[in-house]
């Protein structure tokens, strides 16, 4: 942490005593003190069920950053255990959202795992989970009434299963009204709108980090694809090559422009130097000609 000068300020008046009271911090349960001095758990060893999974996170969490870049008043981050209660510690329920969102925050640095009593109270606002036969029944039951009773988060979706070995995944979506969950309409292209992101939820087929798959995408308001840090930066160096060969094809048809005006000049000079050339040889010639000419009619023999 850097430390600051500060000033030296005068000495303040003591307080009387019942402001004294009121300024004494409320004593905590001796069983919370513990908690906060507990070491939580970040992880639990066992690995994203596949690399698509994996994939899948990074490439919202890559996204999102992309239409919020340059802001760091959020925080986004997937597979991270999530501490919102001292009796979820106590029985070691670590549950971690695959992507979560939490808005209004300070983003500028990486946290371990997210605890809600160090964040002000603050749990996510947007949740995404990766559906899976293995994780389906979970997702849409005990982790969705989680979200909506007890997290309180705004929106909550849900994508899958794997794609990768020919299965059809689904998306679904649910917005917090009145304290319960109301599923999101799709539009006619099966997006899903996330007022929360400020974008669309939506299926993009084709290659993250060289897999052919099918991934949930965010898309601006108008339906234009928020491109990934790496597509951005793809799209900047083909814009910019595009801009150095329509400078280089402007410069050589200024150059070709200039030979060409060159040439006309040359041209025009070489006629003019001709044309002089043509006017002092008939000078001379009709020079000769009155030297030449004999004696007249009228004159003796």
């Amino acid at each position: 942490m850097t430390s600051q000068v500060v000033s030296p300020q005068p000495e303040p008046a003591a307080p009387t005593p019942e402001l004294a009271a009121s300024a004494v911090a409320p004593e905590l349960p001796p069983e919370f003190n513990s908690i906060i001095n507990l070491q939580l758990p970040v992880e639990d060893g066992v690995p994203l069920e596949s690399v698509w999974h994996r994939l899948q996170i990074n490439l919202l969490d890559d996204c999102l950053h992309q239409h919020w870049r340059g802001r760091t008043d959020f925080f986004a981050s997937g597979n991270m255990f999530v501490y919102y209660s001292l009796q979820q510690v106590k029985t070691m329920e670590y549950k971690g959202p695959d992507f979560f969102v939490v808005k209004d925050v300070d983003g500028s640095f990486i946290r371990g795992a997210w605890v809600a009593w160090e964040e002000g109270g603050r749990l996510p606002d947007v949740i995404v989970e990766l559906l899976s036969p293995s994780t389906q029944a979970v997702d849409l039951g005990q982790k969705k009434q989680l979200y909506e009773r007890v997290f309180r988060t705004a929106e909550y979706f849900c994508y899958g299963p794997d794609p990768t070995f020919g299965k059809t995944p689904t998306l679904q979506g649910w917005v917090l009204v009145r304290g319960q969950y109301e599923a999101i309409e799709p539009d006619a292209r099966g997006w899903l709108w996330s007022h929360q992101l400020g974008a669309w939820l939506g299926e993009w087929e084709g290659q993250y980090h060289a897999m052919q798959n099918r991934w949930l995408r965010l898309y601006d308001p108008t339906g234009q694809l928020i491109p990934t840090r790496a597509e951005a930066a793809e799209a900047e160096a083909e814009r910019a090559q595009a801009e150095a060969e329509r400078a280089q094809l402007e410069a050589r048809q200024a150059r070709d422009e200039a030979e060409a005006e060159r040439a006309r000049a040359e041209a025009a000079e070489a006629r003019a130097a001709a044309l002089a050339a043509e006017i002092e040889r008939l000078r001379s010639s009709l020079k000769g000609t009155d030297q030449g000419q004999g004696p007249g009619l009228d004159e003796p023999a």
